[in-house]
């Protein structure tokens, strides 16, 4: 059995991280000693150093070799894409483990909030999925449009094209984030995870600080919501394929 755990939206900065809930998190992930961490962006709130410091030592204290990040709108401001870099380094990248191959791509663009994934990636990620592993695409932006968020708004401006393009590929996971609600969509064979913010202040409505398991078992995919204190509701138990 492979296990992913995906978290998102930290949102390092004075204002929205809450760092008692975070060590609450990173202590639970551990527990779950996973073989693949897949972090979905918005590590920090402005872009600014400070703010990706914290979030690089709190990600480094996750018990895990295999690590996928992915930058969010709020990293690509005030140039934070290149301290991203720094710090994390390439910004869209191709991981093979454990039988799954994860892409993830940066769909954020400086100081724009909207999502964008480009045609001009089309093709690596359709070359990055020629494998018989579990596929998995990681990015920031949510896919399709997620319930109690309010008015919808910052979609991946080409999402259909890029829904288009994965369920060619036959991708079975998508995970995302930005709108710090957690959900699940199933489209033809493929799934499409949101997760909520992992341990940020920024929270909406009834929802709460949370994160995603994933686990993968010879066939089978189950879906965990995690809460920070590890308490874990299965959201998807189904045969794929």
């Amino acid at each position: 059995m492979t296990r992913i755990v995906h978290l998102s939206d930290i949102h390092a900065s004075s204002a929205h991280f809450l760092p008692d809930v975070a060590g609450r998190v990173v202590d639970s992930i551990n527990e779950i000693a996973p073989d693949i961490v897949v972090v979905t962006g918005d590590l920090t709130q402005n872009g600014y150093y400070p703010e990706f410091a914290g979030a690089k030592e709190l990600i480094d204290r996750i018990d895990c070799e295999n690590k996928v990040i992915v930058p969010g709108n709020h990293d690509s401001r005030s140039v934070g894409y290149l301290l991203f870099e720094d710090l994390f380094g390439a910004r869209s990248s191709c991981h093979a483990s454990s039988g799954v191959t994860v892409v993830g791509v940066d769909s954020s663009q400086p100081d724009v909030d909207d999502g964008h994934v480009g045609r001009e990636r089309y093709d690596w990620i359709a070359k990055s999925f020629e494998t018989d592993d579990f596929k998995v695409f990681a990015l920031h932006h949510h896919l399709i449009p997620v319930p109690m968020t309010g008015r919808e708004e910052e979609i991946l401006v080409d999402s259909g094209d890029v829904l288009e393009l994965l369920d060619s590929c036959g991708v079975n996971l998508v995970l995302c984030g930005h709108r710090h609600v957690p959900y699940v969509w199933r489209l033809n064979e493929m799934f499409v995870a949101n997760a909520g913010t992992a341990c940020s202040n920024k929270i909406l409505a009834r929802t709460t600080q949370c994160y995603n398991l994933i686990e993968i078992d010879d066939g089978d995919l189950r879906i965990y919501r995690v809460l920070p204190s590890g308490e874990q509701e299965l959201v998807v138990d189904t045969m794929m394929g």
